[in-house]
């Protein structure tokens, strides 16, 4: 069997579509010190679907704002930039994530549930810790695994090989995707983030979600969405065929400084959370 090549694979990236523009106009406004509110409110106006979201989430149980939230603007002012970076991805990465994914047994919306989850739980983790930017964590556990919608064609063809080598070399999954078709679902994922002109940060989670002791840019980041993936697993959201075997980094663990009591305690925290959370 011919074995397929990055370059093979980075090609179909690039036939992937580029985020939309109101969404980078967004991504910089976010990144902007000298951007306001308004000028944030102007671009999401251009967006019906993403106005109408971001104000049903300013006005959920969650934020549990005393006054009805009418206005982008004052949306903005009460979840924050970060916040609506965050939205406005997870409105226009949806797509991507609601498919069924054969080549890794998940059913329709299945991804997205587990994204969703991964997020939230990433966002937790971060706050936790006193993470700088905790909605740069929601974004990163969101994408960590989007490289899987490329992938999938070519993993619905390698299935059973997959499943073999796992079988035969008592391997986990990730590492007979890799050995069968020479790369991994993050390599992909890290090459859509940077088609995507995604915050090097980013980039790096999204590629080292899986293996957080080789990152160097942000480390802290990269262990937060592994830690938050684990968790994921473990709460069976859409677990797939990789998710039975997910090995969790002590390096991770480590670089959050967590001991076993604090991370049983955040399992706990989060599967309450993920109940009253409210979802797109």
């Amino acid at each position: 069997m011919t074995k397929l090549t990055l370059e093979y694979i980075v090609n179909k990236v690039e036939d992937m579509k580029v985020l939309p523009e109101i969404i980078n106009k967004i991504i910089v406004l976010t990144d902007d010190p000298d951007s306001t509110v308004h000028d944030m409110e102007e671009v999401i106006l251009q967006d019906q679907v993403l106005t109408t979201k971001i104000l049903r989430l300013a006005n959920s149980a969650y934020y549990g704002y005393a006054r009805k939230i009418s206005t982008i603007s004052q949306a903005t002012v009460l979840l924050g930039f970060q916040a609506i970076k965050g939205i406005a991805l997870a409105s226009t990465v949806r797509t991507y994530l609601t498919n069924e994914l054969r080549g890794y047994s998940l059913e329709k919306n299945e991804l997205w549930s587990q994204s969703q989850t991964c997020a939230i739980v990433s966002r937790f983790i971060a706050k936790s810790i006193k993470y700088y930017n905790p909605e740069e964590a929601y974004i990163a556990g969101l994408l960590r695994d989007i490289g899987k919608t490329i992938l999938n064609q070519h993993m619905e063809k390698e299935y059973m090989e997959v499943l073999l080598k796992m079988e035969k070399d008592n391997i986990s999954f990730l590492d007979a995707e890799k050995e069968v078709l020479g790369f991994g679902h993050a390599e992909i994922g890290e090459k859509i983030a940077e088609k995507w002109n995604l915050p090097k940060d980013l980039v790096e989670a999204i590629g080292y979600h899986h293996t957080p002791e080789l990152a160097i840019i942000n480390p802290l980041l990269v262990s937060i969405v592994h830690i938050a993936d684990a968790i994921t697993m473990m709460m069976g959201v859409g677990l797939g065929l990789d998710g039975l075997s997910y090995s969790l980094s002590p390096i991770a663990i480590d670089n959050l400084n967590l001991d076993e009591l604090q991370f049983q305690t955040i399992i706990s925290q989060v599967s309450d959370l993920i109940k009253d959370e409210d979802s797109f």
